[in-house]
């Protein structure tokens, strides 16, 4: 492999890695100051018992976050050094506002929601929990806003060979860096909800401390409901910007060859990098329509592209099918659990089934950050600069030196972390000191 080859797997590997950890930061923080505002609304001790409960584990995920997060933000200047002296001018002062006006914000507010359970009134401790929950979701707007700049870039001009900051405004009001928002912050309250039901169905069949997490199923399955029925209809929108603003990820992603008016989807495809092997069983006009909500919309085929301006199609459109796939069955399972929230005693083997799908938001999410970023290619700043220009002049050998070394760190902290998560998820609610992370 070369040296941009791998540069492409090491940050690959480690922001596939660190996302296993932030939504579900995103998701838990939110929850756990409902939790807390129903504490303070009702007076029941069982809505402070969950908030610490579910407090825990989501300390030991922020945690492990923010390790696996530090490497990324070198990597800018270790494997992709030409990247960041292109593009500094914009992507530099968008992670410098993250870090400084967002992290900083929520690692202090965790400090103090942390140890000010026996310290602060009830109403204070809960401002505290919707201040973390409001400081790590504006962490978030931050790096989609800089993500959004990749996939369309927008307030710039080129000037001395680099791209230098016109329109502060135009990168911050970006349309794809906020549908990206709007589906990847509603993803992460869905993963938090299906991990409390697949937490709370686990306990349930046991029968332990079942006012818990019968409250606890209750909150995760109306979450999970809402936000996997709103990502999907959140995503076709995003879907009918990509198809005007990147027509080569749609080509891609539906493997789709031929520019043609009403172009059909065909429900049987294997995918080739230079044609379908297999292609049958065609919904006439149904691609127009899901690309421009309109059957007869011309969609551009992928032989209407150069080849070195085209993604990788096959990991592109598997990609597109596992998140379209699992974003199918959430909202099924979770209206299901929803409508038997109340009887979930008569229906044993779904409470089986939930906590093997705890995975399935996580998979879905994968794939897509795998369908936005391998979609994107060849390009690093879709149409302004190609990845192969982006990447360190550096050896071979120091990036897969470096490439081993992180993936085994990674996988013995991912180990420990998840082991950790899991031990605190199965013990329940009865010990509810604080602990050190």
């Amino acid at each position: 492999m070369d040296v941009l080859m791998l540069s492409r797997l090491q940050f690959a590997a480690a922001t596939m890695f660190h996302f296993i950890f932030v939504p579900l930061t995103l998701g838990l923080s939110v929850l756990i100051a409902c939790m807390e505002t129903a504490y303070v609304r009702t007076g029941n001790e069982v809505w402070r018992k969950m908030a610490k409960f579910w407090g825990k584990i989501f300390l030991v995920n922020f945690a492990l976050g923010v390790v696996t997060g530090i490497t990324l933000e070198f990597q800018f200047g270790t494997n992709w050094s030409r990247y960041s002296m292109f593009v500094g001018d914009i992507f530099g002062s968008l992670l410098a506002i993250e870090a400084t006006a967002a992290f900083f914000l929520e690692s202090t507010f965790i400090g103090v929601w942390h140890f000010g359970w026996n310290k602060l009134t009830p109403k204070a401790h809960a401002i505290v929990a919707w201040l973390v929950a409001g400081a790590s979701n504006l962490s978030a707007i931050w790096i989609l806003i800089a993500n959004g700049f990749m996939q369309d870039p927008t307030g710039y001009v080129i000037r001395n060979g680099r791209a230098e900051l016109t329109d502060f405004f135009a990168v911050i009001t970006n349309k794809w860096a906020w549908l990206e928002f709007f589906h990847v912050i509603p993803a992460a309250m869905c993963l938090a909800g299906f991990f409390m039901m697949g937490v709370a169905a686990w306990h349930l069949l046991r029968k332990s401390e079942t006012e818990f997490f019968q409250k606890s199923f209750s909150l995760g399955v109306t979450i999970a409901l809402i936000f996997s029925i709103f990502t999907a209809v959140e995503g076709h929108i995003h879907g009918n910007n990509m198809a005007l603003k990147q027509p080569t990820k749609l080509a891609a992603m539906e493997s789709h060859w031929e520019t043609q008016r009403n172009a059909p989807m065909y429900l049987l495809v294997v995918p080739g990098e230079d044609g379908n092997l297999i292609e049958a069983l065609p919904i006439p006009g149904m691609l127009s329509f899901l690309a421009y909500n309109d059957f007869n919309a011309e969609v551009k085929g992928l032989n209407d592209f150069p080849k070195e301006d085209r993604p990788p199609v096959v990991i592109t459109f598997l990609a597109f099918r596992a998140m379209v796939g699992i974003g199918t069955i959430m909202p099924a399972l979770a209206l299901f659990g929803w409508v038997m929230r109340n009887r979930l005693d008569k229906f044993p083997l779904y409470l089986k089934i939930l906590p093997f799908c705890i995975p399935l938001p996580y998979i879905a999410i994968q794939a897509g950050w795998v369908l936005a970023e391998v979609g994107r290619q060849p390009w690093i700043v879709y149409g302004l600069m190609r990845t192969s220009d982006a990447v360190s002049p550096i050896s071979t050998g120091e990036v897969g030196f470096t490439l081993v070394l992180m993936c085994a760190l990674y996988a013995l902290l991912g180990a420990a972390g998840i082991w950790l998560m899991i031990k605190l998820a199965k013990k329940g609610p009865e010990d509810n000191t604080p602990i050190q992370v």
